[in-house]
């Protein structure tokens, strides 16, 4: 395994992504609908990216499904699903979360810079990766491994970090405010202009670009599950705080095609 991957499986390993996302016991019912509906609170435009209910019929491939909240609903969309994931305790609670809604689904774990592609399919309608890739040594690499993957018809999601956003601004004066990936020993963001270049050279027509996502919120507060904003976020209209995510969010969401 490549020098940096081993680090960040053990991170993940440790605390899945959204893990603490339900103070239910994990892998019920309860846990779950919880994980879920405070994931998409926290994070709405999630849905509107994904569009689940787009793929009914459609093969999905997802690269890094995390504990598999948009995976279960690629499969309640109809979607013949298929997720790929280098944590193994990640993966482990996907699988229990599809056997808890009766869903079925094709789980691979691996590191998709050096996974054998013989063993994934292909024929893909979509291949979606949110909040991933940016984790991964080498993005180049990677990009590469899923072009391999794609055919003219594929539609290619993504998010990473972007480098002109709020949060990396507040990483950059010393004011993050640590969410799901603090401490993750790899963590990118990336310009705009270095994902064009990236995507360019690995085969990618980029379609549409864009940014969502400040994460307004109070930290300790929002642990205890109380959704408190900071106070400038707090007496800021929504209509303003819409705009300045679109700005400013740390979410690049990318939607692309092979070239």
């Amino acid at each position: 395994m490549t020098s940096g991957i081993i680090e960040v499986k053990d991170y993940w390993n440790r605390q899945p992504c959204n893990i603490k996302h339900s103070n239910a016991p994990v892998g019920t019912i309860e846990y779950f609908n919880e994980v879920e509906t405070r994931k998409y609170f926290v994070e709405p435009h999630i849905p509107g990216f994904a569009e689940f209910s787009k793929w009914n019929g459609k093969r999905v491939l997802e690269i890094g499904c995390g504990i598999g909240t948009d995976a279960v609903n690629f499969a309640r969309g109809g979607a013949e699903y298929t997720g790929i994931e280098l944590s193994e305790e990640s993966l482990k609670i996907t699988r229990d979360r599809f056997a808890v809604f009766g869903l079925q689904g094709t789980f691979i774990e691996g590191n998709i810079e050096n996974l054998d592609l013989s063993i994934i399919g292909d024929n893909f309608d979509l291949i979606y990766s949110f909040g991933v890739l940016h984790h991964t040594p080498n993005l180049k690499k990677a990009l590469k491994q899923i072009h391999a993957l794609c055919n003219k018809e594929t539609i290619f999601k993504v998010m990473v970090y972007a480098k002109n956003s709020w949060k990396q601004k507040m990483i950059d004066a010393g004011l993050d405010q640590p969410e799901a990936q603090y401490g993750c020993p790899i963590a990118n963001s990336y310009e705009h202009s270095e994902i064009a270049e990236i995507f360019k050279n690995s085969g990618f027509l980029i379609e549409n670009k864009s940014q969502d996502h400040i994460f307004p919120y109070v930290v300790p507060e929002y642990k205890k599950y109380n959704y408190v904003k900071e106070k400038w976020f707090e007496v800021m209209p929504d209509e303003v705080f819409k705009v300045i995510e679109k700005a400013f969010g740390w979410h690049m969401l990318i939607d692309a095609r092979i070239d």
